[in-house]
């Protein structure tokens, strides 16, 4: 009877074993993954993890999702996915400052971007710096002049506190020696009302936020923060051909959490790099005004590293924090 027992304690010993094994060599992915947009649908974070997810299911062979978990600046989802199982399976979409400089704008979070796995680089897309129809400046020459003529009443709109565009006229006003004065919004879309509006005198934003109204003649476009000047207005400079080295752009890029195997983000970022060969999913990115990229992991860390010596200058010079 003991030897019995024992064999079968034995017996259940190895299926468990094997059980545990069969899970440790999974081939991944063997199930669901889920790609956390630490903001709400519909914007520009939202509409290329989803255009990009519709064309990597195949490629994987699992159903990819996107779930939406707005809050906290884009923080909440992130913390969410910094806390999740190093396994590939729950990812974040985010843009570049949440990577490169998140931690100093938000000295007190509760995780380490810096920590997050790279996996990819969906797209690029520059900041443009749009005015009201009305002001009598027609490039960033004419801005800069105009407020040196005019101390302390050219006003500049922003996403909030710390966004991109922010960081990106707090770095003109200290190139320039310029004095302006910043009014913060919640969002692109409050800050372009106010700018249709006449409230406010520029904004530095995306070019998909205010393109509609540049063509109508309701806005004007200034300049381009990217080191190329845009095909669609090939009339309007870059920031760089007025300031040397003033550049300012977004990307938008995949991350895992910590600890993530490297060749489990490797087979993520090899998916998303193929997927983003195909040129109905290029074209659909491009009507978004960005570019398609599709980064391996260690592009994306060197994209990180330049994008944190750009901006974490600016932020210390002028003390900013995030709301």
């Amino acid at each position: 009877m003991k030897r019995i027992f024992l064999a079968a304690w034995a017996a259940l010993f190895c299926v468990a074993a094997g059980c545990a094994h069969a899970q440790v060599t999974e081939p991944f992915p063997s199930r669901l993954i889920t790609v956390v947009v630490p903001f709400p649908a519909g914007g520009t974070a939202d509409l290329l993890a989803r255009l990009v997810a519709e064309q990597i299911r195949p490629l994987l062979g699992q159903t990819v999702i996107i779930e939406n978990k707005p809050g906290a600046s884009g923080n909440l989802g992130m913390e969410g996915v910094a806390r999740s199982a190093p396994d590939g399976y729950t990812l974040i979409n985010a843009p570049q400052l949440s990577f490169s400089v998140n931690h100093l704008l938000n000295p007190n979070l509760r995780f380490d971007p810096r920590a997050l796995e790279p996996v990819s680089v969906l797209a690029t897309y520059p900041t443009v710096i749009f005015a009201r129809a009305d002001l009598p400046a027609n490039s960033l020459a004419d801005v800069i002049a105009y407020a040196k003529a005019n101390p302390g009443k050219l006003t500049y709109g922003s996403q909030g506190r710390g966004q991109i565009g922010h960081l990106t006229m707090e770095a003109l006003r200290l190139r320039a020696g310029l004095d302006i004065l910043h009014v913060p919004y919640r969002g692109s879309a409050p800050a372009i009302n106010d700018l249709l509006a006449g409230q406010i005198d520029i904004l530095a934003d995306n070019m998909l936020a205010g393109m509609q109204h540049v063509r109508s003649g309701k806005l004007k476009l200034i300049a381009v923060g990217g080191k190329e000047r845009l095909k669609a207005f090939p009339n309007v400079a870059t920031f760089a051909e007025t300031l040397p080295e003033y550049y300012s752009d977004t990307w938008m890029a995949i991350a895992a959490p910590s600890g993530t195997p490297k060749d489990v983000t490797r087979k993520l970022s090899d998916a998303i790099a193929k997927a983003l060969q195909n040129p109905e999913l290029r074209r659909r990115i491009e009507d978004l005004q960005a570019e398609p990229f599709g980064s391996t992991p260690e592009q994306m860390a060197g994209l990180i590293r330049e994008s944190n010596a750009r901006w974490a200058p600016v932020i210390e010079q002028a003390n900013i924090r995030s709301e």
